[in-house]
């Protein structure tokens, strides 16, 4: 069983290179896509700023994941098992998704791709789990789910979202 576990560990490697290109590369397109796309300067300076943009938040997010990743669910309730394929669906699915918006020039954010994959795969395993125990339901269901948490980390996405489109309007109404 050592072997199969080292097979998934090797596998989760190779994807966390991967979705380190395209976390990367999601960071470009949304720094790059509205600037060059309004022409608002020189394309070279435009990638400067792009440039800079992404390495400074590549040295400022290091607790970002750690959130998300301490909140959604209660790992003390998987085994072993559930965890490799709660973390593996999770990876499989951030570089799918990364890549389709990268490849149409979406915006979208790492961080909530991660939160709702990590919360997704956590539920599915959940209810995986409850199917074959003997005497639970899907009541049971906050027993391996922080729904308190994972809600309270939705809400802190929608309530950014609506933070930056009101700012956002104010600044461009001032601005014109």
């Amino acid at each position: 069983m050592e072997t199969y576990y080292l097979f998934i560990v090797g596998i989760l490697f190779l994807l966390a290179a991967s979705d380190l290109m395209v976390g990367v590369a999601n960071d470009a397109v949304n720094f790059l896509n509205s600037a060059i796309g309004s022409k608002v300067a020189k394309r070279h300076w435009i990638l400067l700023v792009a440039s800079a943009g992404v390495l400074v938040g590549s040295m400022f997010s290091s607790g970002m994941m750690e959130v998300a990743r301490k909140g959604v669910f209660r790992p003390e309730n998987f085994y072993f098992t559930e965890m490799m394929v709660i973390f593996l669906a999770v990876m499989i699915t951030d570089v799918i998704v990364l890549d389709f918006f990268n490849t149409f020039g979406l915006p979208t954010s790492t961080t909530v791709s991660l939160v709702f994959e990590l919360l997704g795969s956590a539920v599915a395993v959940s209810i995986f789990k409850i199917m074959n125990t003997e005497g639970e339901t899907i009541s049971n269901l906050g027993n391996y789910i922080n729904s308190g948490k994972a809600l309270a980390i939705i809400s802190g996405i929608l309530s950014s979202v609506v933070v930056a489109f009101v700012v956002g309007m104010v600044v461009q109404y001032i601005a014109r």
